[in-house]
């Protein structure tokens, strides 16, 4: 008959064919890791099984039987551990599949999120790397590999070649730069609108009414009538205050550069010129820093609620309005029901009959003796004069004082640290020491005259 090679009476030995135990690791065998390590490694002892199980009987006397059951013991463990290796790598072709379906539609979710945000998604993620250690784990089944990732997502549809070869990748082109959505342009042409209407002037319901279309060409808006008036109205108001101005300064002259007598012709004949002077006036003592007549009405509170006190010139009855005292107002006009309107050289009083006398920005005109001699009259023996006045009418303060001391008059105290008016108080020592022929020049003040401004 045949005969038997001679490998086959070596044994696997002779056959080149070692036990698992005893065969040295090959420099391929180590570089290969993962399940084809375990799968290379399973079929080679299921070879070596086979030929130990095809082997010949040994002769006679060759082996012992203990060492052939102890051989059978080895295969039956081979086999086992074979077995164990090939349901092993069955849970992790398993486990890998699952892996790669969850992977795949992760990304699915990455690339639909990054779609919104417009980034364009990376082709070495940290998902990407996943799925390729995935891929290498699970057995090499390319159908079934393709059936599961065949609908995942874009990054699917690329390694799926033959199927989405025609089919644009919306990652890969990028849209043109200057493509709008619906949404966008839209909103570029209300945007259009309203710029293009911001600088045309409001518009009511009426005018818009009245702007229907009648034809190829647009009539302009026909201009309100209100805002035509208010422009009148606004300069009219311009023009009469121009011309309060200049009333004010006319009489204001007419004050300083005539006499009392005069003024008050000036006042009676027209009652309104009173009222604008006084208006105008006022508007120029507001800019002051303080008022003169606070200053005297503050004075006058440290002072007894007793005395009896003489406005000259008192305006609005600011003074006598301020303290407890009684007070007389004199002026060339009324203001107030309190006010008696009368020519400030001749006051209706009696001979020493008050204890204070007071010209606050009072001593208009050229007459300014007359107007201290009638204090000296109306004031008590040791009474007190307190005068205020502009500082720029005051040429010489030395001269003026003593120009007052010879009508009857003491200087007490004086204040010239304001800037806008000098404050002065004097006792009544006597009659007037000079006759009424004799010439005062230091009594002689400036006119404050006010320019247009």
């Amino acid at each position: 008959m045949f005969e038997e090679p001679e490998w086959a009476e070596a044994g696997p030995v002779a056959a080149g064919l070692r036990p698992v135990s005893s065969r040295p690791r090959s420099v391929a065998s180590s570089q290969i890791k993962g399940p084809k390590y375990r799968q290379l490694l399973a079929t080679l002892r299921t070879l070596e099984a086979a030929s130990l199980s095809q082997q010949t009987p040994s002769l006679p006397g060759s082996d012992s039987e203990e060492e052939e059951v102890e051989r059978k013991k080895k295969l039956h463990k081979k086999s086992s551990f074979a077995s164990a290796c090939a349901v092993i790598g069955k849970k992790r072709k398993k486990k890998c599949q699952k892996q790669e379906s969850f992977c795949s539609d992760s990304e699915e979710e990455d690339v639909e999120r990054e779609k919104s945000h417009r980034c364009a998604v990376g082709s070495d993620s940290a998902k990407e790397r996943r799925k390729r250690k995935c891929q290498k784990q699970a057995p090499s089944n390319p159908a079934v590999h393709l059936e599961n990732v065949d609908h995942t997502g874009p990054k699917a549809q690329k390694s799926n070649a033959t199927n989405d070869a025609s089919k644009p990748n919306p990652e890969s082109t990028p849209k043109p730069p200057h493509t709008l959505s619906r949404k966008q342009w839209r909103n570029r042409q209300k945007n259009k609108r309203k710029q293009k209407n911001k600088f045309r002037p409001p518009q009511g319901p009426d005018q818009v009414l009245a702007k229907a279309p009648t034809g190829e060409t647009e009539v302009p808006p026909v201009p309100k009538p209100d805002s035509h008036e208010a422009r009148a109205g606004a300069l009219r108001a311009r023009m009469a205050q121009r011309l309060d101005g200049a009333r004010f300064r006319y009489l204001n002259e007419q004050l300083y550069l005539g006499p009392s007598s005069a003024a008050q012709r000036l006042f009676q004949e027209d009652p309104e010129a009173f009222l604008l002077y006084h208006r105008g006036f006022q508007s120029q003592v507001k800019k002051w820093p303080l008022q003169p007549v606070d200053r005297i009405a503050r004075d006058l509170r440290q002072r007894p609620a007793s005395l009896v006190v003489a406005d000259f010139g008192c305006g609005d009855c600011r003074l006598a309005s301020s303290i407890r005292n009684p007070v007389h107002c004199f002026d060339l006009a009324s203001l107030d029901p309190r006010v008696t309107v009368c020519d400030m050289a001749q006051v209706p009083l009696e001979d020493e009959s008050v204890d204070v006398a007071v010209f606050c920005l009072s001593l208009m005109g050229t007459n300014i003796r007359d107007f201290l001699e009638e204090a000296n009259r109306v004031l008590k023996p040791g009474g007190l004069l307190k005068i205020a006045e502009v500082s720029s009418r005051f040429e010489d303060v030395r001269t003026f004082l003593g120009a007052v001391a010879k009508l009857g008059f003491k200087i007490i105290s004086k204040d010239l640290t304001n800037s806008h008016f000098f404050l002065f108080d004097f006792q009544k020592t006597g009659p007037p020491r000079v006759g009424p022929k004799a010439q005062l020049s230091g009594l002689k003040l400036q006119p404050c005259l006010y320019k247009r401004r």
